[in-house]
Order: structure tokens, then C-alpha cells, then sequence
């Protein structure tokens, strides 16, 4: 166990955050507001699996095995994470991954995720995969936090946020959101505020010359997660359905909520829509805000890689904030 507050806790909690979203909105997934309402009143407030995929209670999808894949590349010691990031995406795809059938594709993959693992299978070059520009859903933001939990030095930090993102999704929108927002998780684990955090994710988003993102950013913040879920109306321009921008700014919004991590997770999935993935991202930066210690012990004792990523936080090296 890690100590409550301290940053190893918050790393813990980052990851496990990404792990508990994910699981929860599991059950949800592709679910619109109205159905969910229907189904959970007060909202889904538990991990009980299932979904359009069937899952186990806490079982990983995609979102969560993508993170593991990432994270594995910065446990393997290596001159080239972004290689060895790409290698562990295409054991995932190709089956050689925990609880899978060996050589079965994953039940559930994005468009763009197939198209540049499989663009990185015929040329192993990590740098000329991708899914081409106009392709910007949100499947790299929805794994990139492992960089901001590893890396120390900035530059390096928003480099291979970028380069791990264009493996499969290289469309500026996803890479500078996914360098965006892993600022926003080191500065948080490093013990930032949020809305310090928030500001150093615009700055991020301005220097790297895309509005949009920044933007996006300045969306979440005045976005209000208990409001969406009780009106299902977010204002978001895919209505929370997959678009990169959309889940961006719905983490930010969540980040900002100051009630605990489950009440504004159960929100951000009683929005609707891409429900495992939202609440992924959102669970992500709420975890390093409020550490491993405010997921419930229900939730974490049922997640397929708690103990793992658990283990991990010990291991990697917490950020250094901006000044």
C-alpha cells in the first residue's frame, strides 16, 4: 500500500483512475443519456461488467490494455520507448496478452488503432504508422498517462507524448491533447493545483500551436459534470461520443469537480455515449489529483490489473512540475 497524499499514491491513483473509469463505463458503452437514465437513475455507481462486449466485473478493455502497453514500455529498459510502446500494442492486438486466446484480435478496437497497428506490423517503424490527419477520436488519449507518471524532464515528456500518440492516432488534435493533458497529470501529481494544472495544459496546447486543443481545455473548465449528467446536455461537438476534443474537455471538467473521484466518475459516465473511454480519461486525472486512496476498495479490489499497476507506481519516476 502507498501512503494516502503522498506521490506515489498519486501515481498509483493515476493509473488505477484510468483502470476504474474504464471498468465502470464498461457497462454503459455506446449507451446514450436517456437509456442510462432509464437503467440508473442516480447512476451507475458500481463495477458490475457486462455491456455490449460482455465483460467481467473490473475486466480491462481496450482503454486499459492500451495503458498497460504503454506503461510496459517505460518499465522495459530501452533507447526507444515509443518502439517498444508500439511493440506491446501489436502483442495486444495479435493476442499475446493476459487472458486472451493466443493469436485472437481484441473484442473491441478503434478504427484508427487498427489502421496504424497494423500500418506498424508491415513497416516496424513506429514513426510513419499512424491514421492520417482527420482521423481524431480518442483512442491514444485514452492510454497516454504513463508518460506523464515516468518522465521527469519536460521536453522529453511532451516529445514522446506526442510520437507514442502518432503510433496510431497522428492527427495534431490527438497528439498535442495527448501532451496537453499529460502536463496537466504530472503538474497534478507533483502536487499542482488543478487550476494551475488546467492552465499549464493550455500553455502546453498554445506552444504547440493548436487552438483547438487549447480551446477544448478552456470548454472543460466551464463545463459542470454534475449538470451534464442530471440534462444530458454538454454542449460537446460529438455529444461525448469518441472525439478526442469532447473527452478532453470532459476530464478537465471532471478535474475541476471538487467533490470525490467515484461521485464525478459515475457523472462523467452518466453523460453517455463512449462511456468506458470518458470516464478513462477523466478517471485518469482525478486519480493523480486525489491519489490511489479515494478509489472505493470495491472498485479496486475487482480490476484486473490493480495489483500490477499498482506495483508499477513503485517503479517509476514521478514528474518534475513547472515552475
Amino acid at each position: 500500500m502507498t501512503e494516502s497524499g503522498s506521490r506515489q499514491d498519486r501515481v498509483a491513483g493515476a493509473l488505477l483512475g484510468v483502470h476504474a473509469g474504464d471498468a465502470l463505463g464498461a457497462t454503459v458503452e455506446f449507451s446514450s443519456w436517456a437509456s442510462i437514465r432509464a437503467r440508473y437513475p442516480r447512476g451507475l455507481s458500481e463495477i458490475v461488467g457486462g455491456g455490449p462486449f460482455d465483460w467481467p466485473p473490473g475486466h480491462a478493455t481496450d482503454d486499459t490494455d492500451l495503458t498497460r502497453a504503454v506503461l510496459l514500455a517505460y518499465l522495459t529498459p530501452s533507447d526507444d520507448v515509443v518502439r517498444v510502446a508500439a511493440d506491446h500494442m501489436l502483442a495486444w492486438l495479435e493476442g499475446d496478452w493476459p487472458d486472451r486466446r493466443p493469436g485472437s484480435r481484441p473484442v473491441d478496437i478503434g478504427g484508427a488503432t487498427s489502421t496504424g497497428l497494423e500500418l506498424y506490423r508491415r513497416t516496424r517503424d513506429p514513426r510513419a504508422a499512424g491514421s492520417g490527419a482527420g482521423r481524431a477520436g480518442n483512442g491514444s488519449l485514452m492510454r497516454c498517462i504513463p508518460t506523464a507518471l515516468a518522465v521527469a524532464e519536460r521536453e522529453r515528456r511532451i516529445r514522446e507524448s506526442v510520437e507514442i500518440s502518432a503510433i496510431t492516432h497522428d492527427d495534431e488534435r490527438c497528439t498535442v491533447a495527448c501532451a496537453a493533458y499529460n502536463e496537466i497529470a504530472a503538474a497534478l501529481v507533483a502536487g499542482t493545483s488543478p487550476e494551475r494544472a488546467v492552465k499549464l495544459g493550455v500553455r502546453t496546447a498554445s506552444e504547440l500551436g493548436s487552438r483547438p486543443v487549447a480551446d477544448a481545455i478552456g470548454y472543460g473548465s466551464r463545463l459542470a459534470p454534475a449538470t451534464m449528467a442530471t440534462t444530458g446536455e454538454t454542449g460537446l461537438l460529438d455529444n461525448a461520443a469518441g472525439f478526442v476534443l469532447d473527452s478532453l474537455s470532459l476530464a478537465v471538467a471532471a478535474l475541476l469537480d471538487p467533490r470525490p473521484l467515484p461521485a464525478v466518475l459515475i457523472d462523467i459516465v452518466r453523460v453517455g455515449h463512449d462511456t468506458d473511454t470518458n470516464a478513462a480519461i477523466a478517471g485518469g486525472l482525478l486519480g493523480a489529483r486525489d491519489g490511489a486512496a479515494a478509489i472505493p476498495p470495491a472498485w479496486r479490489a475487482l480490476l484486473q490489473f490493480g495489483d500490477e499497476f499498482t506495483a508499477a507506481a513503485q517503479r517509476l519516476i514521478p514528474p518534475v512540475a513547472w515552475p
